[in-house]
C-alpha cells in the first residue's frame, strides 16, 4: 500500500481538485470578517498560514455569529448548538474557539433564575406575548404600549431608564404587556425577570429552611430588568415590606436598574396597603419610603378596558 502522503499528493495534483481548492479559497478570502481578521493580524498571517487553515476558515464563514443567522436557540444552525466561533491564531495556524452565543447566554441565565426562584411567573400566554400582539383599543392602552415600545427600542443596558407602573382592574392586560416587553428584550439579548409578587413572598418565607434567601434576593436585585407583577395583592408584613421589597428597590434605585410593576392599586391605594401590616400596625413613614422608590423607578400608567379573561 502506498504511503498516505503519496496518495494525498496525487489527489491534490488533479486539476479538478485544484480548481475546487482555489474556488473555496477565493470564497473564504472574499468574506468580510475573514478580510478584517487578516488585516488586523497582517504581521502574522501569510499565504502559507491561510492555506494551512482553510478548513477552519471555511467552517467559520458558514456558521452563525452573534446569532445573526438563527431565529432562536432551537433553530441554531451551528455545529454546536448555542455556541459560535471566534478566529484565533494558534502557532502557525488560524483556529477556532467556540463560546456561548447571546441566545445561549440568555437561555442559561433564564434557566438559572427559574431553578432558583420558583415564583417566576411565565404562563403560556405570556411566553407567546409580543409587541405586535398588543391591542390599541383605547387611549390608556395606546399610551402604555407606546411607552413600552420606546423602552424596548431605546434600552441598551448602559443608560438610566424608568420602568412603568401599570395599574388598573383585573384582566385588562397589564401582565401581558410586561410579557411582551420581556420577550422583546430577549430578542435584544437583554435578560429580564417577571415575578408574581404574592407567590415570591410566600417562597421567600420557606427559603429560611434551605438557606437560599440571600441567593434569591441577590438574583432579583441584580437582574438587568425586573418586573414585579401584582404588587399589593400579597399580605404584607414589616419584614416583607422593609427587608425584602425595600432592599430590592433600594439596590435597583442606586444602580439605576429598570423596574416595572403591575397592580390593581393606584399609587395612593398601594401606599395605604403598605402602611398596614398583617398585625394591623400602621407604619405610614415606612410605606412612604417604599413609595418614593417606586416613583423613582417607574412612571405610573393607568390601564383601562374590558376584562379580557372573561372574553
Amino acid at each position: 500500500m502506498r504511503p498516505i502522503n503519496d496518495a494525498m499528493k496525487g489527489l491534490t495534483n488533479k486539476p479538478d481538485f485544484k480548481q475546487r481548492f482555489e474556488a473555496m479559497k477565493a470564497e473564504i478570502l472574499s468574506n468580510r470578517e475573514i478580510k478584517e481578521f487578516i488585516k488586523n493580524n497582517e504581521e502574522v498571517v501569510n499565504d502559507e498560514m491561510i492555506n494551512r487553515s482553510l478548513v477552519h476558515l471555511f467552517e467559520y464563514i458558514n456558521q452563525s455569529k452573534e446569532c445573526n443567522k438563527c431565529a432562536s436557540l432551537n433553530e441554531c444552525k451551528n455545529m454546536l448548538q448555542g455556541y459560535h466561533p471566534h478566529l484565533v491564531i494558534q502557532g502557525r495556524s488560524i483556529s477556532l474557539n467556540y463560546e456561548r452565543c447571546p441566545k445561549k447566554v440568555l437561555h442559561d441565565e433564564r434557566k438559572k433564575h427559574s431553578s432558583l426562584i420558583q415564583s417566576i411567573y411565565v404562563p403560556k400566554d405570556i411566553l407567546r406575548a409580543s409587541m405586535s400582539d398588543l391591542d390599541l383599543d383605547n387611549p390608556s392602552r395606546l399610551q402604555a404600549v407606546k411607552l413600552a415600545h420606546e423602552f424596548v427600542q431605546n434600552y441598551t443596558g448602559n443608560e438610566k431608564s424608568k420602568g412603568l407602573y401599570l395599574y388598573g382592574p383585573f384582566g385588562v392586560g397589564k401582565t401581558f404587556i410586561l410579557g411582551a416587553i420581556a420577550n422583546e428584550l430577549a430578542e435584544h439579548s437583554i435578560a429580564s425577570m417577571l415575578i408574581y409578587v404574592p407567590e415570591f413572598m410566600r417562597e421567600l418565607k420557606s427559603s429560611f429552611q434551605d438557606q437560599s434567601l440571600n441567593e434569591k434576593l441577590e438574583a432579583v436585585k441584580k437582574v438587568p430588568v425586573l418586573m414585579l407583577d401584582d404588587i399589593g395583592a400579597e399580605s404584607m408584613s414589616s419584614w416583607m415590606r422593609d427587608d425584602i421589597l425595600g432592599a430590592i428597590l433600594q439596590f435597583r434605585m442606586l444602580e439605576d436598574l429598570p423596574t416595572f410593576f403591575t397592580s390593581n392599586f393606584d399609587l395612593a391605594q398601594l401606599e395605604h396597603h403598605l402602611a398596614y401590616t398583617q398585625r394591623g400596625e400602621e407604619e405610614k413613614v415606612k410605606a412612604a419610603r417604599i413609595m418614593e422608590r417606586i416613583k423613582f423607578l417607574s412612571k405610573p400608567i393607568e390601564l383601562r378596558g374590558a376584562n379580557r379573561r372573561m372574553t
